[in-house]
């Protein structure tokens, strides 16, 4: 069986959760909402304070949908009650952010600065000039937000310069040997 699909995900105070037809699962807390449509093999039991997820089979397909399904609505409730955020760090002399209104403006050493947007449920915050911080109720959106800027100036492996995550490692190259 699968050992995260068979864990309950346990449901605070002040969420309400329910599955409607096609198992839309909705998710509503004190944070805002959310909702995903999990697949129909898959079961869904909702009792007083807990969520359970339940499979038809053992087959190798529903095995994986058990753990994904059951992990998909830990996070919806989650998110909700407490959220997610993904700090980065801006390494590099001159390499700074700053947010001006809905927007994310990075100068990374490019010949102009490159501006981000936030997205529905997406929020920046940069506590330092070499420091930011993207927030959200759903993780996935979140991470895919953290990727796009790290993507505008991935960190590299001779000076390390760049945008990483804050506890990324960055697995460091020896320059050309000088003569």
């Amino acid at each position: 069986m699968s050992r995260i699909g068979k864990r309950p995900v346990a449901v605070p105070a002040g969420v309400t959760v329910t599955v409607g037809e096609d198992n839309l699962v909705t998710v509503k807390g004190p944070k805002g909402e959310l909702s995903h449509r999990i697949h129909q093999d898959i079961k869904i039991v909702v009792d007083d304070n807990q969520i359970r997820v339940e499979r038809p089979t053992d087959d190798k397909f529903h095995k994986a949908l058990h753990g994904l399904s059951r992990t998909l609505i830990h996070n919806m409730v989650e998110g909700v009650t407490q959220g997610f955020q993904k700090s980065l760090e801006l390494v590099g002399v001159g390499y700074r952010a700053q947010k001006q209104g809905k927007k994310l403006v990075l100068t990374v050493g490019y010949s102009h600065p490159v501006e981000i947007n936030e997205e529905a449920g997406i929020e920046f915050e940069v506590p330092a000039p070499n420091r930011i911080i993207v927030k959200g109720i759903d993780k996935q959106k979140v991470g895919a937000m953290a990727s796009i800027i790290r993507g505008v100036r991935p960190p590299e492996p001779y000076k390390g310069k760049g945008i990483k995550y804050e506890n990324e490692k960055i697995q460091r190259k020896v320059g050309k040997a000088g003569s």
